[in-house]
Parts: C-alpha cells; sequence; structure tokens
C-alpha cells in the first residue's frame, strides 16, 4: 500500500484536496456569504434516486420521474453503496431548495461522489506513468485535471462522467499493454456508466488487430446491454424513450445554433439523441483515417509513446465533437475532451502548462450565465478548439520512435474497472 501510494501520490492529494474543497464550498461558504442555503450540485440527486430504487430491485423506476436518467444504468449502479447507506439511515433523498437549504444526505453523498471521480485522476497519472512522464509534470497533470473536474463533479454532480472517462483511459492503457481482454471489459464498464465514451471507442478499435476486434467489441458491448436490458424487460417505455431521444432544455442550459434543428419534445426539451448519433458517425470516419497510420506502425513496431499519444488526441477530439454538435449545452460537457487532452500533452512542459491553463480558463468561463448561443457557444467552441490545439502532438522526430516504458501488468492496487465501480 505504501509503494502504491508512493507511485500514485499526485493522484491521492488532489482527489483529497478536490473532496475537502468541494465541500467546504457547497456548505460553508455560502453561509458566510449571507445565502440562505448550501451551494449544491441539484442534478446529483435524480441519479440518486435511481440507485436507491437499484438497492430495492426496483428496476423499472430507473428511468421514470423524478431520476432523469438518460444513460445507461451504470450510472445508477456507482451510486448504489452511497445509496444503500442513505437508505439504511432513513435518510430523505428530498431534491434541495427552500424547504430543503441544508440536505444532511450532501455530506455522505458529497464526499463519495467527488471521490470516486477521482478515479479519472488516477487513470491519466496511470497513463502518464507509462509514457515516462517526469514526476513534476505528473503534479502539475494532476492539478489541472482536478481543477477542470470540479465542474463535473462539485458544481453538476455527475460522477458517471468522470468514472467513465477513468475506465476508458484505464482500458486505453491495457490495451498499449497488449492486454485486449482487460481493456474490452474497462471500455465496456464505462461505456455501461456513460456511453459518451462511444465517440472515442473507435479510436481504440482500430488499433487491434482484426483478428481480435470482435472479441473486444463483444467485451465492450457486454455490460452496457446486460444492464440495458434489465431497465427495458421492467419498463419499455420510459427506458427506451429517455435513453433514445435524451431529453435536454435550452431554456434551462445554454442553446446553440442547433437548436432549431433539434426534435422537439413537450415540455420545451429538444432531443439530444440524433446530434450525439451524428458526433459518433463522424468519429468513427476520423478513427478510420487515423486508424490506417496506426496499424501499420503498430504491425511494424508495437505501442510506441508516440502512438499512445496520437491516440489519447484523436479521443480528446472525438469526445469534443459531442459539445460541436450538440443542441443544448452545459459546461460540464466540455470536460472529457479536456481531461483527455491533458493526458496528451503531458509529456512536454510548453504543450502542458499552455493545455492546462487553456482548460482551467475554460472550466471557468463555461460558468458563465450567457444564453445566445453566439455569446456563449461560439467562445466555448473556439476556447475548446485553442486548448486541443495546444495539446496536439508535434510532428514525428527521431525521439518519437523510442518505444514508451514497459509495463508488464497493473500494480495489484492500481485502480481497475472493478475497483472504480
Amino acid at each position: 500500500m505504501m509503494a502504491w501510494l508512493a507511485r500514485r501520490l499526485f493522484p491521492v492529494l488532489a482527489t483529497a484536496a478536490l473532496v475537502v474543497i468541494s465541500m467546504v464550498a457547497t456548505t460553508c461558504y455560502p453561509l458566510l456569504v449571507g445565502k440562505a442555503a448550501w451551494a449544491l450540485p441539484h442534478d446529483l440527486w435524480g441519479t440518486l434516486v435511481a440507485a436507491q430504487r437499484l438497492v430495492h430491485g426496483n428496476w423499472s423506476g430507473l428511468y421514470a420521474k423524478p431520476t432523469g436518467l438518460v444513460g445507461l444504468p451504470g450510472a445508477a449502479v456507482i451510486l448504489a453503496p452511497v445509496a444503500a447507506v442513505i437508505d439504511a439511515a432513513g435518510l430523505s433523498l428530498q431534491i434541495p431548495g427552500p424547504h430543503n437549504p441544508y440536505p444532511i444526505v450532501w455530506l455522505l453523498a458529497g464526499p463519495y461522489e467527488v471521490a470516486l471521480s477521482g478515479v479519472v485522476l488516477f487513470a491519466a497519472d496511470a497513463i502518464a506513468d507509462h509514457l515516462g512522464v517526469t514526476r513534476p509534470r505528473r503534479a502539475l497533470l494532476a492539478a489541472a485535471s482536478a481543477v477542470a473536474l470540479w465542474s463535473v463533479a462539485t458544481r453538476w454532480g455527475h460522477p458517471e462522467d468522470a468514472v467513465a472517462v477513468g475506465l476508458f483511459l484505464f482500458g486505453i492503457l491495457a490495451l498499449s499493454r497488449s492486454q485486449t481482454g482487460r481493456s474490452g471489459w474497462l471500455i465496456g464498464a464505462a461505456v455501461a456508466v456513460q456511453p459518451l465514451v462511444l465517440l472515442a471507442l473507435p479510436f481504440a478499435a482500430v488499433a487491434i488487430k482484426p483478428q481480435r476486434l470482435a472479441g473486444f467489441l463483444t467485451r465492450a458491448a457486454a455490460p452496457g446491454v446486460l444492464l440495458l436490458g434489465a431497465a427495458a424487460v421492467a419498463n419499455w417505455h420510459a427506458t427506451v424513450g429517455a435513453v433514445t431521444s435524451q431529453p435536454n432544455s435550452p431554456a434551462v442550459n445554454h442553446s446553440t445554433v442547433w437548436t432549431s434543428l433539434a426534435p422537439h419534445l413537450d415540455g420545451g426539451v429538444v432531443a439530444a439523441g440524433p446530434a450525439r448519433v451524428l458526433a459518433i458517425g463522424l468519429a468513427c470516419g476520423c478513427a478510420l483515417i487515423a486508424g490506417r497510420r496506426w496499424r501499420a506502425a503498430l504491425d511494424a513496431d508495437g505501442w510506441s509513446s508516440r502512438i499512445l499519444q496520437e491516440l489519447l488526441w484523436w479521443a480528446a477530439v472525438a469526445l469534443a465533437l459531442r459539445c460541436v454538435f450538440e443542441p443544448v449545452m452545459v459546461s460540464y460537457y466540455l470536460w472529457p475532451a479536456l481531461a483527455v487532452a491533458l493526458i496528451a500533452a503531458s509529456p512536454n512542459w510548453p504543450r502542458l502548462i499552455a493545455t492546462s491553463a487553456a482548460a482551467v480558463a475554460l472550466t471557468y468561463a463555461s460558468q458563465l450565465s450567457w444564453r445566445s448561443p453566439w455569446t456563449y457557444w461560439a467562445p466555448m467552441m473556439a476556447g475548446l478548439a485553442l486548448t486541443l490545439f495546444l495539446a496536439r502532438v508535434p510532428p514525428p522526430g527521431a525521439a518519437d520512435r523510442q518505444r514508451a516504458p514497459e509495463r508488464r501488468d497493473l500494480s495489484p492496487t492500481e485502480p481497475t474497472g472493478g475497483a472504480a465501480t
């Protein structure tokens, strides 16, 4: 354990700091500035209700009001442990508001969901370690990644996004070590938790030998299919309606230039599902183009540091496509691309410093309340493009042809798909 703590010191410290700062910022700070309630991530409560229903075996209620669940059931699975504790303690999951300004349940759920989100920090550090990134650069990577993670975990309460990206990154790390089976299961668990990683899945698939691709894709699909199938059998109408339409409200969140083109549903919301399918299709096309050169290099020399960096950068680009075509934007949608871009930039000081500065600035700028597509969505897209440009992998040189440091296997205490969930 001590050896593992020394090896993963930076994500441990970053996660602990994020938990402490998050709890202070949500409970103590609002009272100091004269607020009448804690500043809590309201989105978390619906997923907690779904997790509580899962603990009770109520699969038919996963997609019924008031859960608001639109992804796969894995989002509820990862919160099931804390939901079980909340249920055993007899605490209410009433949504915070004027009649519930200080929900005690946050003192349990808050530290749990923020710490759970830290799995992505461990995945980032593990990949950086594998790439041979120096400890000072890994310290900066952990700090910048934790600041960007604040938007997802603390501000909006979506640990499923962080867990999914973390599991996906561990899957990419396993793939770079020629552990295709483990990679498939880890990425499958990521998809089951939050299917946004489907955008980056094609870039992992093109790096796999054709004879192993069917087994990889089967593992990547199995967890999500099983969980979604169980929910659909229990309540077909609610499950299919939520997962295929994925409604979002332009009145509550930020409209984009695509809002008027999205299918409009009852209650003033629009369906984001079709736009996300388009983004996945474009990601597949980009993966086919990039994968041709990777496949030749992998067949000739195996995994190199440069191929891993390029795969990570293209995965960040794919995750950014969601924001480009999204009919309704929420600030934490930017985070997955920023998180992966930071890892791709970590082997080089200038790239890492510039990317960290851009990612942190964009994280805070995205919290602005501007509603016009041209005063919010357009600047966010420009900032996202700048961050990806700063993180881009430079043209190949002699140093890039060196093989990445070998790691025969993950440490027994390294976070894996099972430990993270």
